[in-house]
């Protein structure tokens, strides 16, 4: 068959290979890995810089008389942490939440995922996975602002109740309200790691450990758990790491009651102007977050 009868399909792929041998000659493919890696290197630079310029602001005191760094280096700004209660009780806060936050959305995750990868009606996995995504289409702060119409003291819960003749609660601005709002958000995160670890989780390993007398608890115990600790520990890490540095869910279900450690850098970059302090607390209490 000549060239000139070949399918047009075929001659658009010729093309494109003399392109590309044209552009990245075979003498340069060792080079190929170091390319594909290229626009994340240059990510990782951009943030690296980023972060050493913190590292730099936070040796720096403020001078309160022009509200600009001062040019000597001092601790001063890491003193403040030791010297004011209220960052220690932010970042016992924050500490606790995300421990709280990682145990209920993995508790709860664990089980939904499993549902996911062993049901065998194809309507109910497309609808806990249309369940599991749909939140995605929703951004964070519009699902804060979404529960404040619900939990709030005219809200949906609080009228439920009302027509039943209970008692209404203050649901929002506190603790709690935090802590459900960040379950709610970070709970597809576990679910979408867990998932793997159980799929690649042979059937017939359940199967076979039942048919040996083992229950199915036990099984589950002993068996299945063990085996996903990989998803278990890799959803674990998101969520807590995520939750360390969440700032809508405080700051909006909070109301400035309940703030985290982002809040607390957030105001010290933006409400007492502090350049030096924002990154000083961003180091000392969430360094892993980086």
């Amino acid at each position: 068959m000549s060239r000139g009868n070949l399918p047009i399909q075929w001659r658009v792929l010729d093309a494109v290979e003399a392109a590309a041998a044209f552009l990245w000659p075979a003498r340069l493919r060792r080079l190929t890995p170091w390319g594909l890696l290229a626009p994340a290197l240059f990510l990782v630079g951009v943030l690296v810089i980023g972060l050493g310029y913190m590292v730099e602001f936070s040796l720096h005191e403020l001078d309160l008389a022009t509200y600009r760094l001062k040019e000597a280096y001092s601790l001063t700004n890491y003193q403040t942490i030791l010297d004011r209660p209220v960052y220690t009780r932010v970042l016992g806060r924050t500490l606790w939440g995300a421990l709280l936050v990682t145990l209920i959305s993995v508790f709860l995750a664990f089980p939904y995922a499993y549902a996911i990868v062993r049901t065998h009606s194809a309507a109910l996995r497309k609808f806990l996975l249309i369940a599991l995504f749909l939140p995605f289409f929703i951004g964070q702060v519009v699902r804060a602002y979404g529960w404040l119409i619900v939990l709030g003291r005219e809200g949906l819960v609080n009228t439920a109740l009302s027509g039943l003749g209970l008692p209404t609660f203050d649901l929002l601005f506190n603790y709690p309200a935090v802590i459900f709002g960040l379950v709610q958000y970070m709970l597809p995160f576990a679910i979408l790691l867990i998932v793997p670890a159980i799929a690649a989780i042979p059937e017939d390993i359940e199967l076979a450990s039942e048919s040996l007398g083992a229950t199915w608890v036990s099984t589950f115990r002993h068996v299945v758990l063990p085996m996903a600790r990989p998803g278990l520990t890799g959803a674990s890490v998101v969520v807590f790491t995520l939750t360390l540095t969440d700032f809508a869910m405080p700051e909006i279900l909070g109301g400035g009651t309940s703030d985290f450690i982002a809040s607390a850098i957030y105001d010290s970059f933006f409400q007492i102007s502090n350049p030096g302090l924002g990154p000083r607390c961003r180091w000392c209490w969430s360094p892993w977050a980086a």
